[in-house]
């Protein structure tokens, strides 16, 4: 079975790991979609998220465009509205999250998950949630033994802002409350993922980010002894973790959703991204990436792999403005460089993918500024700060 675990969110998304990703372990989907899992594999093992993460900022969620499903959702639970204020947050009464946990749960066993999501809210810059996440955290655990769930609890530990991680002084307690809440939920595995990190955006910060978030899951392994560590999902930081065998399995986007989204929050709309495979990177597909790709294949060599790519993505330009076809390039892409690091011995993954993503940095140095794709304008803008990271 491949490691990867694809988070889907949609039909779309659905189809598409049916088809690409069907080899996958575990597919997770959230609970407040979960009607998009009639669209995988029969055989497809589900990894059902309760999705309280989304309980970060209730104000900003309700009534935003294409929310609606996880508001109402949610809105069904008990307490679900106390729960989500700042000041019940700091002294949560046990026996009313219990019964919000007691509901939530009940809910996704009736789906019949392998795994399911210990409820937890995002961590806050401070340790004002600390109370409410252990009260979580302590009453899923009673739940999980109360009804003799035999599947896996995986404690998500997500973040929502860069300074969360700035230094080690910043994320020791955060390391010390995820240990103490997947002790006390009884949890088998803890899922980790910064939802402010877009690490294909070209920042000249993502050096620096990278390198917390890498600390962070080093730290997290020496405190937390688990055989179920999961990363992402990032476009290539979670490829870099799992290389550098600091996560057993990276979550990943099906064509999209390289950046991770709380539950509830604003729905983007579609933009259309082409992949390309050689500089490891993605890009808008619009008239300015058109004309570039004529003039990047005009400076490769005829007998360079890369000038044979570029032009057939340029053949294919007029159907890859179509978002969905977009979408499963960007898949089937993916898939094969899931699958390329996968097929190299686990101790020299974190060499294989250095050497990987040099070539695609070596390559983008040779190639003009891609217009529009600010600040990732340099086509070596993605592979650079992944390169780096992986030694």
């Amino acid at each position: 079975m491949a490691e990867c675990i694809p988070f889907v969110t949609s039909d779309g998304t659905a189809r598409l790991v049916a088809s690409l990703y069907s080899d996958s372990h575990i597919v997770r989907v959230p609970l407040d979609r979960v009607n998009v899992a009639a669209a995988l594999n029969r055989s497809s093992r589900v990894w059902l998220d309760p999705a309280t993460d989304g309980v970060d900022n209730l104000k900003s969620r309700r009534g935003q465009p294409g929310n609606d499903t996880w508001f109402n959702l949610m809105q069904s639970f008990p307490h679900f509205a106390k729960i989500g204020t700042p000041e019940y947050q700091k002294a949560p009464v046990r026996s009313e999250v219990d019964q919000f946990v007691k509901a939530l749960m009940d809910r996704c066993l009736t789906h019949k998950p392998a795994w399911i999501t210990v409820p937890q809210l995002p961590f806050a810059n401070g340790s004002d949630r600390n109370k409410i996440n252990r009260t979580l955290a302590a009453s899923a655990g009673r739940w999980k033994s109360a009804r003799g769930f035999s599947g896996k609890f995986i404690l998500p530990i997500v973040f929502t802002h860069q300074q969360q991680l700035r230094g080690k002084t910043a994320r020791n307690p955060k390391v010390r409350q995820a240990e103490w809440c997947y002790r006390e939920a009884g949890a088998e595995g803890f899922w980790v993922v910064d939802s402010s990190l877009s690490d294909e955006s070209g920042s000249s910060t993502l050096r620096h980010r990278t390198r917390a978030i890498i600390d962070l899951h080093q730290e997290l392994n020496e405190r937390i002894s688990s055989k179920i560590r999961i990363g992402g999902p990032y476009w290539g930081l979670n490829l870099v973790l799992w290389a550098k065998g600091l996560v057993d399995h990276p979550a990943i986007g099906i064509g999209s959703g390289y950046q991770y989204l709380l539950p509830g929050s604003p729905m983007r709309g579609p933009t259309a991204r082409a992949a390309l495979p050689s500089l490891r990177r993605r890009v808008v597909v619009r008239l300015e990436f058109k004309a570039w790709l004529d003039i990047a294949a005009g400076k490769l060599a005829g007998s360079h792999p890369a000038r044979a790519e570029l032009l057939e993505i340029r053949r294919q330009y007029t159907a890859l403005t179509a978002y969905p076809a977009a979408r499963e390039q960007v898949a089937r892409f993916y898939k094969g460089w899931v699958d390329l690091i996968a097929g190299t011995p686990t101790v020299g993954r974190s060499m294989a993918l250095f050497q990987d993503l040099s070539a695609a940095y070596a390559l983008g140095k040779s190639l003009p500024d891609i217009a529009g794709e600010k600040p990732a304008k340099r086509p070596e803008a993605v592979a650079e700060p992944l390169m780096l990271s992986c030694l």
